[in-house]
């Protein structure tokens, strides 16, 4: 496999995407900060025009025909979700805002009905905060305690540490799947099948690796697992559950009001079936429908296409930022293939704030991402206040690395000349 055979990739998608046709600062849009959020393609933009234009009506109970066809497009788009990450049922797929409010309905759906005082739950020192606040609330509501999994001296989960983490009081392991900072992607298949073994649920943060890789949730074997739409293409305000079918039954609802309910009286309610039990109100339709097309999209292309594509920037990436003696880069290495990591790389470049870093190279036209990235304890653990990160996604090519890399070296060189 080579740059050239992939190449193509990129050359075929970049006219979908037309934000990235415009100058920023009079330079081309470069934009590496899509571990963020990602850029939309017009088959999503159209989808979300189309709807508001010809559909827009409320789903569900409606009989007319703006509703019947605004019903159809947003439960397809459910089965599209269903299919992308090989879900035996649609019903395990529940709606949500994003990932955070996912994580937040099983910690307080499940952990508030499950959880006592003494229980234990695994996180690991890598959590985003929206995979570590939910469950301190949890533990402030129940007793629970937490522990967490330490690093390798290649800043990689240390698989090691966790499995003397379990034992019978561990009821929950909730990690990331590929981390945001360090871009290390974990043994989640291992991770699972060493916590099932003390009789714990095991949810999976899939953020940064839904969007990149195929992700299969029952050869993982999770019992739940999050994800964003706008990762992965889709809009803001959508994302998505996944649950295992007869755990997501045993679950009290999350949210109370219209659409999750069966009857109401005045004293008491009953409850639909999954997965409308979790979504109560009037749903975010359109982002669900795009969420729909983006997964329609990414399918097309080809994940396993998209993770080689990335799998070569991101060798030819850490080539570059190799050379750079003033950087520390954070997380493992990628292997000769560039496999092994995510294709991002966070950094720093000596006393050089990555906020001013980021600054240079916007002047330049190159979008990256500097601060903590919702990863402080994580920061405070390398002993980085901050980092840089560039993120790269299948737009992305490797002339825009080469102008990222003279652009980051200039930047370094200038503030080398007022701070040296």
């Amino acid at each position: 496999m080579t740059f050239t055979q992939q190449k193509p990739l990129a050359a075929q998608v970049r006219a979908d995407f037309p934000i990235l046709h415009q100058e920023i600062h009079g330079k081309p849009l470069i934009y590496f900060d899509n571990a963020a959020t990602s850029q939309k393609p017009l088959a999503v933009l159209d989808v979300l025009q189309n709807y508001y234009q010809h559909d827009n009506a409320n789903v569900h109970r409606g009989v007319h025909t703006l509703s019947s066809r605004a019903t159809d497009a947003y439960e397809g788009a459910r089965d599209k979700v269903a299919s992308f990450v090989n879900a035996a049922s649609r019903q395990e797929i529940v709606y949500t805002r994003n990932a955070s409010e996912a994580i937040n309905l099983v910690a307080y759906a499940w952990g508030n009905s499950n959880l006592q005082r003494g229980d234990e739950i695994i996180l690991s020192v890598m959590e985003h905060h929206s995979n570590l606040i939910p469950w301190q609330l949890l533990a402030q509501r129940t007793g629970a305690v937490l522990k967490f999994v330490e690093l390798t001296e290649t800043e990689e989960f240390d698989l090691a540490h966790f499995k003397s983490l379990l034992s019978d009081k561990t009821k929950l392991v909730s990690v990331v799947h590929v981390s945001n900072t360090l871009g290390c992607i974990n043994p989640v298949k291992e991770i699972v099948e060493l916590a099932h073994q003390y009789g714990a649920k095991v949810l999976i943060d899939a953020c940064q690796s839904v969007p990149h890789m195929p992700v299969d949730v029952q050869a993982m074997d999770c019992d739940w697992l999050v994800a964003s739409g706008h990762k992965m293409c889709a809009p803001t305000g959508i994302g998505f559950l996944y649950g295992k079918l007869d755990l997501l039954r045993s679950m009290p609802p999350f949210l109370g009001g219209g659409e999750m309910i069966a009857d109401v009286f005045f004293d008491h309610s009953t409850y639909a079936d999954l997965p409308h039990k979790f979504e109560a109100g009037t749903p975010a339709i359109a982002e669900a429908i795009a969420l729909g097309a983006a997964v329609d999209y990414l399918s097309n292309l080809g994940m396993d296409k998209i993770h080689a594509y990335e799998a070569e920037l991101t060798d030819y990436l850490f080539q570059q930022l190799q050379q750079i003696p003033e950087l520390k880069l954070y997380g493992p290495m990628p292997d000769a293939n560039g496999e092994g990591r995510a294709s991002l790389a966070a950094f720093t470049a000596g006393s050089v704030h990555p906020h001013d870093l980021s600054t240079i190279l916007d002047q330049a036209g190159i979008a990256i991402r500097a601060g903590h990235h919702c990863t402080q304890p994580l920061h405070r653990h390398v002993g980085a206040q901050s980092t840089a990160r560039a993120s790269l996604y299948f737009y992305n090519t490797r002339e825009e690395i080469d102008a990222f890399i003279v652009s980051l070296k200039e930047a370094i060189e200038f503030f080398g000349s007022i701070f040296g």
